[in-house]
Formats: structure tokens, sequence, C-alpha cells
């Protein structure tokens, strides 16, 4: 059963600062607006089931079922061939601060919509006690 979630997300604090100062370069659109709309918590705070930055997730493709696993992650640290996406890509944007159970929709560059489900977070900083990652 997918859950549906509004357009709630939430973030730690930390990953709110971390992320506004990459707005130095050009932020893509659908993370600017998460930015904006987040609600923020302390770390200690956030729930564990929450993608927050340097989560591990296993994401399911709506259309084929595909799972995959991927980390969120900052660009410096973006390696997509083996499963580290940067939460700049439409990807990484899509799932930052989505609940187990949500359907994260992105498109990719050539305009392709693409939807997954959040099947699992396998790794969570905070959850595991890591507030400053």
């Amino acid at each position: 059963m997918h859950k549906t979630y509004g357009v709630e997300r939430l973030l730690t604090e930390l990953d709110f600062t971390r992320l506004n100062k990459l707005r130095g370069g050009q932020l893509p659109p659908e993370l600017a607006d998460s930015l904006s709309s987040a609600d923020l918590l302390p770390s200690r705070d956030i729930p564990a089931d929450v993608v927050t930055m340097y989560s591990q997730v296993v994401v399911a493709d709506i259309d084929s079922a595909k799972r995959q696993k991927l980390t969120l992650c900052y660009p410096a640290d973006a390696e997509p061939h083996l499963g580290f996406i940067s939460v700049l890509s439409p990807v990484g944007a899509s799932l930052l601060g989505q609940r187990v159970g949500a359907i994260a929709r992105w498109r990719t560059p050539n305009g392709e919509a693409c939807a997954a489900e959040i099947a699992a977070l396998l790794f969570q900083p905070e959850a595991s006690g890591d507030y400053t990652t």
C-alpha cells in the first residue's frame, strides 16, 4: 500500500543550513521549493523514517517495481554508478525529507516523469546517533 503525503517535508536544521550554503550555485527548483516549505527539526528530533542527508534508502520504481539502493549525498560525494545520488539531482531532490512509504516524483533531464516508492530506510545518520554528518 502506498502512502500519499502532501508536499510536507521534514528536514534537520543542519541539513537545511548546509543545503542553503549550496545556494551560491544554482539549486534545482524542486530543491529550492523543498527548502522554502520544509518543516525544520533539530537532528535529535527527526523521525527515524525520514530521508535525511547520507540516508541509505531502497526505492521501488512504480512502473516496473524494480528496487534500487541509493544513498543521498552532497554533490562532491556523488557516484551514481555506486548508488550515491546527489541531492542536487532530480532523484536526490525528490527523496530529501520524504518518509518511508511516500512516493518520490521527479523528471529526468529529457522531461520523462518518474516515480518510486521509498520502500525502506536502511540507514539514517540521526537514527544511529550521528547528529553531525
